[in-house]
C-alpha cells in the first residue's frame, strides 16, 4: 500500500460517530512502561516491559446537537474510542481504546472559533490496533452475513474485538465474528460474540479470547436475531494477535 495522508478519517466514541465534529487528533498513543532490572554485573541498562497504556487526545467543534451532549456528559463509566485512518474500508486499520474521558475543556478563540479539548486515557487495557470487519458503519435490516476479510493465515494467539453500535430498532440482535479456512465455510469463533443488543443505543463493547485460541485465515462479522431486527447500524474491529503471550 502506498503512503497516504490523514484525509477522510473517522472517529467513533461510545457508539457515536463524531467524525464530522472532530477538528483534530493530537495523540493516538500506546506506550509501554519499562522496568529497570539492571544488576551490578552489567555495563548498561537492562529493561523489561511493564504496564501497557493508551491515550487519545482530540479536539471537537461545538455542536450542541451531536458532539456536545456526548462529550459534556463526562461519564464515569468506560468509553470505547475508535480512530480509523483513511480509507474507512473493510480490512482497514483502526485504533481502539477502552478509556476514561477525563476532560472537556472549551476555548473561544479571538477569531470566534469555539472548540473543546478532550483526553481519553486507557482503563484496564492498552490501546490496540486492529482491522475493520465492516466498511465503516454497516446497517443491517435483517440477519446478515458480512463479507469475509483475508487476514493472511491462521494463527493460534487469540484476539480482541470491538463493537461500535450507533442505532438499533427491533427486538434483539447479536453481532458475532466468524472464521473460515477457505472464505466459504464459516463458523462462530468461540468467545467472539458480543452481548446481545436489546435496548438503547449508542453503545460499544470489547470482547476477547485467550491468546492460545485459534482464529482461522478469513474472518467476517455477522448478525443474528431470535425475535427480529428492523435495523442495526454498527462497526466491528478485530485485533488478531500476531504473536504468543500478548497481555493487555
Amino acid at each position: 500500500m502506498a503512503k497516504q495522508g490523514g484525509l477522510g478519517a473517522a472517529f467513533w466514541f461510545g457508539g457515536n460517530d463524531l467524525s464530522g465534529d472532530i477538528n483534530s487528533l493530537g495523540k493516538i498513543a500506546c506506550p509501554i512502561g519499562q522496568l529497570d532490572v539492571t544488576d551490578i554485573t552489567q555495563m548498561a541498562h537492562s529493561r523489561l516491559f511493564g504496564l501497557r497504556d493508551g491515550a487519545i487526545d482530540f479536539v471537537s467543534y461545538f455542536d450542541p446537537v451531536k458532539a456536545h451532549p456526548v462529550l459534556s456528559a463526562l461519564p464515569t463509566a468506560d468509553v470505547i474510542g475508535t480512530f480509523v485512518p483513511p480509507s474507512v474500508a473493510l480490512g482497514g486499520p483502526a485504533a481502539c481504546l477502552t478509556s476514561k474521558q477525563i476532560n472537556y475543556d472549551g476555548t473561544r478563540a479571538n477569531d470566534g472559533g469555539y472548540t473543546f479539548a478532550c483526553s481519553a486515557i486507557a482503563n484496564g487495557f492498552g490501546l490496540e490496533w486492529g482491522n475493520l470487519l465492516t466498511a465503516g458503519f454497516r446497517t443491517d435490516t435483517a440477519a446478515t452475513n458480512g463479507t469475509g476479510y483475508d487476514t493472511g493465515g491462521s494463527l493460534s494467539f487469540g484476539g480482541q474485538a470491538y463493537l461500535q453500535c450507533s442505532a438499533f430498532t427491533g427486538t434483539d440482535v447479536t453481532v458475532t465474528i466468524q472464521d473460515s479456512a477457505d472464505n466459504s465455510s464459516f463458523s462462530n469463533v468461540s468467545g467472539l460474540s458480543f452481548t446481545q443488543i436489546t435496548g438503547s443505543t449508542p453503545l460499544a463493547q470489547r470482547i476477547s479470547v485467550a491468546n492460545t485460541a485459534t482464529i482461522r485465515r478469513y474472518v467476517r462479522a455477522v448478525t443474528t436475531t431470535s425475535g427480529g431486527v428492523t435495523s442495526v447500524t454498527f462497526a466491528v474491529i478485530l485485533n488478531k494477535n500476531p504473536i504468543a503471550g500478548v497481555v493487555f
